[in-house]
């Protein structure tokens, strides 16, 4: 996720706009590519894997003026050239570091591919981009190439690996762990009389909610805006509201399509979502619908906010120096519902960088041992460690670093572990793009009370259709398919 020296608001919708530039340009269970013994006698063992690549690379490159160029978004340098200036020391591979806006390094991928300009080796998209740069012909099917190279373990310990796969194969490694967790203010949670006063009203403990009915009628509870007290700070600015309701409906224990690709999100659960998302905002602070990223973090730290959603970076700038909640806070999972009696949580991955190797490259196999580099327990550890970057931890070595403990603290990467080995996925959909914007705004409509919920929902359903018969319907069938397949196994068998 974005890191705490970033400035300035986000606009992501740009880049999620990348489904409507592929559509111009044109397996129901995961199956990990494995190494074959060729990788085991080359050496490529996940201890000192990083190692072996360096070797490798360095005979590949011999007598050679070899330069990769890697596109990346614009403040994740600290996370990279570190990696780079080892890489280029050791195998004589210089790298030339191109650095685009965060909102443009989709657009910008897709620009070089219809172009034929060819200008970059390998690159890191948000995540939820692939599907379309796929279909663009702009990433270089990695299978055969880790077929060669990944150890057998290699992805073993990454707890989050569901976006590097279209169609049951390899266009990418995940290098940024970015599952949506909450932030709760510890020391109103563990108020004696706050406790006693909850449970006398509700019933149940005050403590860290499992279901988002729980979470409402918290936030309800500690809205007091005449002492500036607020329930929450959940995001209500079009770009980000969608992500709540996507976990909301889903702890319904619904899939937002059928099998066939026919949206079911208008449905009663649907319906109910949503109107218990507009609710909950009456008890939001102040700015929840203007506020960015980062106001929305500074609003936060000042301390008079009972909670929030985000990720590692919103933690790496409430764990900052100058945030009055530092060290004050407690954490969870994204809430989840009770379906059929029994709870049913839905953590979401939502963001996430991703390195990927261009279709155009002339060292195909150079780049992808970068990323295979890139992407080793030792390497990548290097990468998170950084604490103005944007990678947070996502294999599992990461979390008993000393820096990275550090940097987030302990009592935050355990909740943050759990939730990636348990996230569902983005919608890794070609058009992932126009499928959310079409949410996204019906949503907020519906949230400044323009529409009704069903109007909201329907409006959305027939926009998805449209989106699906563009896409075309067939091949978004057989990846929902793939990703309904890849959903975790206890969230997957009870959605219907």
């Amino acid at each position: 996720m974005l890191p705490r020296s970033s400035l300035g608001s986000i606009s992501r919708r740009r880049l999620l706009r990348t489904g409507t530039s592929a559509a111009i340009v044109g397996a129901s269970s995961l199956t990990f590519p494995v190494s074959t013994p060729h990788a085991q006698e080359a050496g490529f063992h996940l201890e000192k894997l990083h190692e072996a690549v360096l070797q490798k690379v360095a005979s590949l490159a011999a007598k050679r003026d070899i330069e990769l160029s890697i596109l990346q978004p614009k403040g994740s340098l600290g996370n990279i050239k570190p990696l780079g200036d080892r890489f280029t020391q050791a195998t004589g591979v210089a790298i030339r570091y191109v650095e685009v806006p965060v909102d443009n390094i989709n657009t910008q991928m897709m620009i070089d591919t219809v172009s034929g300009a060819g200008t970059f080796d390998l690159a890191l998209p948000a995540t939820f981009g692939l599907p379309d740069l796929i279909e663009a012909g702009a990433l270089l099917n990695l299978d055969d190439l880790a077929a060669r190279y990944a150890p057998d373990a290699f992805q073993d310990d990454a707890l989050f690996s569901i976006g590097d796969y279209y169609k049951n194969s390899l266009y990418g490694y995940q290098t940024d762990g970015d599952a949506y967790l909450m932030f709760y203010n510890r020391d109103w949670l563990e108020n004696s009389d706050e406790k006693k006063r909850f449970a006398d009203q509700h019933g149940y403990e005050l403590k860290v909610p499992d279901t988002w009915d729980e979470l409402d009628s918290m936030m309800a509870f500690f809205h007091r805006p005449e002492e500036k007290l607020y329930g929450g700070a959940l995001f209500r600015t079009p770009n980000y509201i969608a992500w709540e309701w996507w976990i909301r409906f889903h702890a319904k224990g619904y899939w937002p399509f059928a099998a066939d690709m026919e949206p079911q999100i208008n449905n009663a659960e649907g319906e109910e979502a949503l109107d218990e998302l507009i609710s909950a905002s009456k008890y939001l602070y102040p700015e929840a619908r203007t506020n960015g990223l980062f106001d929305n973090w500074k609003a936060f730290a000042e301390g008079g906010i009972f909670c929030n959603i985000g990720w590692g970076g919103t933690q790496k700038f409430l764990n900052g120096p100058n945030s009055a909640v530092r060290g004050k806070l407690a954490f969870g999972p994204t809430p989840g519902g009770m379906v059929k009696g029994a709870l049913l949580q839905t953590p979401y991955f939502n963001w996430g960088w991703n390195y990927t190797v261009s279709s155009a490259t002339k060292e195909p196999e150079i780049a992808y041992l970068f990323a295979l580099f890139a992407c080793s327990p030792e390497m990548s550890t290097v990468a998170v460690q950084d604490a103005g970057g944007y990678f947070d931890p996502f294999r599992k070595e990461h979390y008993e670093d000393p820096k990275i403990v550090e940097v987030y603290s302990a009592e935050f990467l355990k909740t943050h572990q759990e939730s990636m080995r348990k996230s569902i996925p983005d919608l890794y959909l070609q058009g992932q793009g126009e499928y959310f914007d079409a949410l996204r705004e019906n949503i907020a409509q519906a949230e400044r009370g323009e529409i009704t919920c069903r109007e909201a929902l329907d409006t959305t359903a027939k926009q998805w259709r449209k989106t699906t018969r563009r896409m075309g319907r067939q091949s978004q069938i057989e990846q929902w398919k793939f990703l309904r397949s890849l959903y975790p196994e206890a969230i997957r068998e009870r959605l219907a």
